[in-house]
């Protein structure tokens, strides 16, 4: 018959388990110690390599998007506030401020024609346009990571994305998946007509003709109908090379 352990040995079980906790809680804080340890000293050697690449930071696009994931990595944002260490070595703050308040500018100036859906590559072409003169060049991912920026302003600016194009909306317009695929269908002409939306989606005639009236009343389509063949085009400056550049004008 087997013995059943006693109290000697039911004591020394719960130490030992006591003993094998602290020795757990031990090591883990050890653990903690050390990346605390080496995040510190991460973060120092990426302040000295912020002020010795800092011109580099300020005017390459390509070296200010790697300088950010080096951040990222170790949990640094410089872009948190206009003030403090970052703000004063490199100045990024202000100049994302300063591209922040552009973008709302060329979005506000475009969204009559586009109804307030502007592709980033032709935002970013609009930006270097405006900012001839500016000593910083700008990259897809500077435009970004001010964006990202303006999401204080509440509902509207933020980045969608489209098949492979990444489109910029400044108006709280919901786009279902059937908007989305009507737009992603434009993108290879510029515009549609209800019969291609029927045929190449294989919708019936009322759910392409309502998905387009609500794209047209929402101002993201404009209609063309002077063809010979009769058919309703209904552009959208948003993906089109028509786009938004008699705009600029008003910038």
């Amino acid at each position: 018959m087997r013995r059943r352990p006693g109290i000697g040995g039911l004591q020394n079980a719960a130490a030992a388990r006591d003993q094998y906790r602290l020795l757990g809680e031990n090591v883990a804080k050890l653990r903690t110690d050390l990346m605390k340890e080496q995040l510190s000293t991460f973060r120092s050697q990426l302040e000295d390599f912020a002020r010795k690449h800092k011109n580099d930071i300020r005017k390459n696009p390509a070296f200010r998007s790697q300088f950010h994931e080096m951040c990222a990595n170790v949990g640094v944002d410089p872009l948190a506030s206009n003030k403090g260490f970052w703000a004063e070595l490199l100045g990024i703050g202000d100049f994302y401020y300063e591209l922040g308040v552009q973008i709302v500018d060329i979005c506000l100036a475009t969204r009559p024609l586009n109804g307030g859906l502007i592709s980033l590559e032709e935002l970013c072409k609009m930006l270097g346009q405006r900012r001839k003169g500016a000593r910083e060049a700008i990259s897809q991912d500077d435009c970004l990571r001010a964006i990202s920026k303006l999401k204080v302003l509440g509902n509207g600016f933020e980045v969608i994305s489209l098949g492979k194009k990444k489109l910029v909306r400044s108006v709280p317009t919901e786009l279902n998946k059937d908007h989305n695929e009507i737009l992603e269908l434009a993108q290879g002409q510029g515009f549609v007509t209800v019969d291609e939306v029927e045929r190449r989606l294989s919708w019936s005639s009322g759910r392409a003709t309502d998905a387009l009236d609500t794209l047209l009343e929402e101002g993201l389509a404009m209609i063309d109908d002077g063809h010979k063949d009769g058919k309703r085009r209904y552009w959208f400056p948003c993906v089109s090379s028509i786009s938004s550049y008699a705009a600029t004008d008003n910038i």
